[in-house]
C-alpha cells in the first residue's frame, strides 16, 4: 500500500512521522514523508499513484477542502491526525468547532484522536461520523517512553559543556515569523471567527499575554544566569517563533544558549530541570518524569492546562530557589516519583497504551482501508525526477520576481528547512535498532523535502 504523510513542522513532527514511515514499511508498504507540496501537486498529477494520505489536520478552510477533494479525485484517501491536538485548552470543543466540520470528517476515511477528550467531544459534536473516529494517541507520544531514550542525544556543535536549564519558549504571538495581523488575516480567511465569534479577542488577548511574558523571561533568565556559576541556561524557541527575536534579547549573556537544533526531546531528555508557560511540551516532560517548573509571573486569561503541571512559581528569586534546589537534587541522581500517577487532566488528553504503539495503531486501521486499489506501484525515479523539476522552477521563479520586483522577499520556509540525508538516516538506523525492526530496508532522500522509506 502506498501511504504519503505530510510534514509541516519537521523540528515538531519528523521523528514521530519516521517512526510511522519505518513501522509501515516493515509491513510490506511504500511510505513517503514529505512537505504538502511534494505530496498534493504529484498526486494531482497522477505521478503518484493512489494511497492513504495522512493530513495534519481537518480545518474546514476552502483552500483544504478543495485540495482534499482533488486528493480524493486522484482516489486517494485522506486520513488525519491534528498536529496541535487542542492539548493545551480546558476541554475540546471550541477546537472541536475551529478544527473540524462535517464537510471534512464527511472526506475522511478516517480521523485520529490524542486521547479520550478529543475523541468523546468529536464523537458527540460529529455523530453521523463516529465509526471514522479512532482512539489511537499520538505517534509524538510514543517517543516520550523510555524505550526511545535512546534515540535522542544533542547536537555535536553548540551544545552547553556544563549541565543546563531548559527554558522552553511558547510566545508566539509576540515573537513569531509571521506579523500578528497576517496571522489575523490567515485565521478569518480560513473562517476560525465564523466558527468561533471569540477567536479574534482571544488572539488579541493571548497576544497582550505573550509580550508580557516574554519580557518577565527575559528578566527571570537574566536573574537566573547572574546568581548562578554552576550551570548553562538553554533557551528553545517553538517552531513558529523567530529564533533571532530570542538571540536579541538575550545577546551578550554569558552561558546562556538559544538553540533550535536538533529534536526537543533530546534537548529534554539531558536537561536537568524545564520551564515553561503554557506549553504542550509540559506533557512529555512530565510524562518523562523530568523535573517540570511552571513559571506564571502573570495572570492568564486564556485556560492552559499545561499551567496546571510541575512545580508552580511565580516571580524571579523563587524560580532561582527552586531551580537551583533541583540542581542540587540532580547531583544526587534524584528522578521524580515513577510510581506517581499521571494527573487526571493529561490521561485524559493523552492516550498512552503499555502494549502497542500508537503509530501501530494508526498503521492497523491503514490497512483496513485498503480495498486493492492503493497498492500500485510507483516509479521512484520518475517522482524524484519531477522533484528536481519542481525545486529548479522554484529558483528560478524566485530569481525572476527578484528581478523584476525590487520589494520582492523571497519566503523563509522556517517550518521545513532542507533535510540533511545524513541526519535523516542517523535517525533511521537509531529507530530501526530500538524498535526491533530486521527486515532489510531502505530510506532515501528523493529531495530536500522528500524522503522514501520502502522495504530493498
Amino acid at each position: 500500500m502506498n501511504i504519503y504523510i505530510h510534514v509541516e513542522i519537521v523540528s515538531r513532527e519528523l521523528d514521530s512521522k519516521l517512526l510511522l514511515g519505518i513501522l509501515a514499511a516493515a509491513r510490506g508498504h511504500e511510505v513517503i514523508l514529505s512537505d504538502i507540496e511534494g505530496i498534493e501537486k504529484n498526486i494531482k498529477r497522477r505521478i503518484l499513484t493512489p494511497g492513504i494520505f495522512l493530513t495534519k489536520s481537518l480545518t474546514p478552510s476552502e483552500t483544504k477542502i478543495t485540495r482534499h477533494q482533488s486528493i480524493i479525485d486522484a482516489n486517494c484517501k485522506i486520513t488525519s491526525i491534528d498536529e496541535e491536538g487542542g492539548l493545551v485548552n480546558a476541554g475540546y470543543e471550541i477546537f472541536a468547532k475551529r478544527r473540524y466540520s462535517n464537510k471534512t470528517i464527511e472526506m475522511s476515511s478516517a480521523v485520529f484522536g490524542w486521547g479520550e477528550e478529543d475523541i468523546e467531544t468529536l464523537k458527540n459534536f460529529y455523530p453521523k461520523y463516529s465509526s471514522k473516529i479512532h482512539l489511537t494517541g499520538s505517534p509524538r507520544v510514543d517517543l516520550w517512553k523510555n524505550k526511545f531514550s535512546k534515540l535522542w542525544s544533542l547536537p555535536s556543535t553548540g551544545a552547553p559543556r556544563k549541565p543546563y536549564f531548559l527554558v522552553i519558549s511558547n510566545m508566539s504571538a509576540a515573537n513569531a515569523y509571521m506579523p500578528f495581523y497576517e496571522r489575523i488575516k490567515k485565521a478569518r480567511d480560513a473562517g476560525y471567527f465564523k466558527r468561533d465569534p471569540e477567536g479574534l479577542k482571544t488572539l488579541f488577548i493571548r497576544g497582550s499575554e505573550h509580550f508580557l511574558l516574554t519580557h518577565q523571561y527575559i528578566e527571570a533568565i537574566k536573574h537566573l544566569n547572574k546568581n548562578n556559576n554552576s550551570f548553562d541556561i538553554v533557551l528553545r524557541p517553538h517552531p513558529v517563533e523567530n529564533i533571532d527575536s530570542w538571540k536579541t534579547y538575550l545577546d551578550g549573556m554569558p552561558n546562556v544558549y538559544v538553540t533550535r537544533e536538533g529534536p526537543v526531546n533530546a534537548w529534554i531528555n539531558n536537561a536537568f530541570a524545564i520551564m515553561h508557560n503554557g506549553c504542550t511540551t509540559a506533557y512529555e516532560v512530565n510524562v518523562s518524569r523530568k523535573p517540570l517548573i511552571t513559571f506564571a509571573p502573570i495572570e492568564r486569561e486564556t485556560d492552559n492546562l499545561t499551567n496546571k503541571l510541575g512545580h508552580l512559581v511565580k516571580n524571579k528569586e523563587d524560580l532561582l530557589n527552586k531551580v537551583n534546589d533541583l540542581f542540587e537534587e540532580s547531583k544526587q541522581h534524584y528522578k521524580e516519583n515513577l510510581s506517581e500517577q499521571l494527573p487526571h487532566n493529561l490521561t485524559r488528553k493523552i492516550y498512552i497504551d503499555d502494549n502497542e504503539l500508537s503509530a501501530e495503531k494508526i498503521i492497523n486501521v491503514w490497512e483496513t482501508l485498503d480495498n486493492g486499489s492503493l497498492s500500485k506501484p510507483n516509479n521512484w525515479t520518475k517522482y524524484k525526477l519531477i522533484l528536481k523539476l519542481m525545486r529548479f522552477r522554484g529558483i528560478i521563479g524566485n530569481i525572476l520576481k527578484r528581478s523584476f520586483s525590487k520589494d520582492y522577499r523571497p519566503k523563509n520556509n522556517y517550518k521545513f528547512p532542507p533535510l540533511d540525508g545524513e541526519d535523516i538516516f542517523r535517525r533511521f538506523k537509531k529507530l530501526k535498532k530500538i524498535l526491533g525492526i530486521s527486515n532489510n530496508l531502505e530510506c532515501k532522500l528523493l529531495s530536500q523535502k522528500t524522503i522514501l522509506i520502502k522495504r530493498s
